[in-house]
């Protein structure tokens, strides 16, 4: 992966975070946006005029949240708060959200850009990714082309970091997506766990181990972060489909009916 330019790290506000609990299918995570454009679009127009397009809140969280702190000021962290069902025709909006120099899976040139924002701890991620991932990849054989950017949820995924670590030193080897693929089947995560999936897809463990002690990735998790953040994104997963926001694990559904009104050009560009 390229070498990420130097950044300094974001002192972050107190969050509010949600309860994590075991919920129905039809329930998935979602987040109110903070940041100034967001917030007076993703925001507003998702309470007061339905939903956006890119934008799609399917569920709700059960449970009422509860205040925590950042655990440390270089770590990403927000408000996550309930969102309504849509009830209305949504809008549509594209955000520039640049892929250069993450991981990517699919051709170069696919006509659909998805760009995923998620954490290996995250119970929704891997719910999307078990339900969603590989179907929606089944559906458009060569016209995705999959991007995944680090946004580890810490004050409530204390082992998130560390796994997008994990996964961008076994990037080194050229391994990135079998790690991932085995981050989001483990039921635990830790250093006993990345050794272990290391040793599985037979990667020089001198070299990731060296890697992992020296957070050789640090810098560039926290600047995917950071422009996460800096977008407002709060939740994990957020997807952005050539530019349209879809927040949360949305089922199949969903996604094809972005992708295919993108396909026949029915979206405004």
């Amino acid at each position: 992966m390229p070498a990420m330019p130097a950044k300094t790290k974001k002192e972050i506000e107190p969050v509010v975070e949600p309860v994590e609990v075991e919920q129905p299918v039809q329930q998935e995570d979602t987040v109110t946006f903070k940041r100034s454009h967001f917030y007076s679009v993703l925001v507003v127009l998702a309470f007061a005029t339905g939903i956006l397009v890119g934008y799609v809140a399917w569920g709700t969280e059960s449970t009422a949240g509860v205040a925590q702190t950042a655990q440390t000021a270089s770590q990403p962290n927000g408000p996550v708060v309930e969102a309504p069902i849509a009830t209305q025709e949504p809008q549509y909006v594209r955000y520039d959200v640049p892929s250069e120099g993450a991981y990517s899976l699919g051709p170069e040139d696919a006509p659909i850009t998805l760009v995923e924002f998620s954490d290996f701890q995250c119970p929704f991620c891997r719910r999307w990714h078990d339900e969603v991932y590989e179907p929606l990849l089944a559906a458009y054989p060569g016209k995705i082309r999959i991007v995944y950017r680090n946004l580890p949820l810490t004050s409530i995924h204390p082992d998130a970091f560390s796994a997008a670590e994990a996964a961008m030193c076994a990037g080194e080897q050229d391994a990135f997506w079998p790690y991932h693929e085995k981050l989001f089947s483990s039921e635990t995560l830790g250093s006993e766990v990345y050794t272990k999936y290391a040793q599985d897809l037979s990667l020089d463990m001198t070299a990731f181990e060296a890697c992992m002690t020296e957070h050789k990735y640090q810098e560039a998790i926290q600047i995917d972060s950071d422009f996460a953040i800096d977008m407002g994104i709060r939740s994990t997963p957020t997807f952005f489909i050539n530019g349209l926001a879809v927040v949360g694990a949305q089922p199949l559904d969903v996604f094809k009916q972005v992708i295919d009104k993108e396909l026949a050009g029915e979206i405004p560009k």
